[in-house]
């Protein structure tokens, strides 16, 4: 891959690097309901992206919930792919360094990315790449609640730049979607509509628990980008 245009390649996302494993093992039950409101069961002979894949997690639920025929996971934090690749066992997946897909063209039947496009430093290049890497008919599911039409964004969008190792971009919802509607994709979207229990965590990102309980089930969305036939 090429690095031109993408982000800088960092150690770990967050300053602490214990937080990473704190971060997958709160990230679990969202993926779990993620994959429950994806409409393609049957992944038996699909090739899989998860752009942002960290330590490899999703990909190794999705594996064990609908397995798939291969798939590949990018990061750009060196420690957390290594991560992943140490975990893979002999699933069928390839972790690799790097954030930039340009020059995957018609590789991907699906597509995932969990909270990483508002870290995209250029989205409409982003959703042109994504579009160029799947087939035609493909699908790329991106999740965020990292926008500017969180009432808690101005807080967090502090708390991203002192805890982590990334740079923080501000985009409504309305700017994802045009972005994507932009590249070719038929854009559409659902909140994420959490049900499952909220475990009560005072780790400063919610200034109280209504809030979380709000942020899961009102606030984080779900777009399914569709890649026209």
């Amino acid at each position: 891959m090429t690095q031109a245009a993408s982000s800088p390649l960092i150690d770990t996302w967050y300053v602490d690097p214990k937080a990473e494993d704190a971060m997958s093992d709160g990230h679990a039950p969202i993926w779990r309901h993620l994959i429950g409101l994806v409409s393609e069961i049957d992944l038996s002979a699909f090739s899989v992206l998860d752009f942002g894949c960290n330590q490899g997690g999703f990909l190794r639920m999705l594996h064990t919930m609908r397995p798939f025929r291969r798939a590949l996971g990018v990061d750009i934090a060196r420690k957390s792919i290594e991560r992943a690749n140490a975990l893979k066992a002999d699933m069928p997946i390839q972790y690799q360094v790097g954030d930039n897909v340009a020059g995957l063209t018609q590789e991907f039947d699906l597509a995932f990315s969990h909270e990483v496009i508002y870290l995209v430093p250029d989205i409409d290049r982003h959703a042109s790449e994504l579009w160029r890497a799947l087939k035609p008919g493909g699908i790329y599911y991106a999740v965020t609640g990292c926008h500017s039409d969180n009432p808690l964004w101005p807080q967090w969008r502090g708390l991203v730049a002192k805890k982590t190792n990334t740079v923080v971009q501000d985009r409504s919802v309305s700017d994802y979607a045009r972005s994507f509607s932009k590249a070719g994709f038929d854009v559409s979207a659902r909140k994420l509509g959490f049900t499952g229990f909220v475990p009560f965590s005072e780790d400063g990102w919610m200034p109280n628990f209504a809030d979380a309980l709000r942020y899961y089930s009102e606030t984080k969305i779900v777009f399914r980008m569709v890649k026209p036939r």
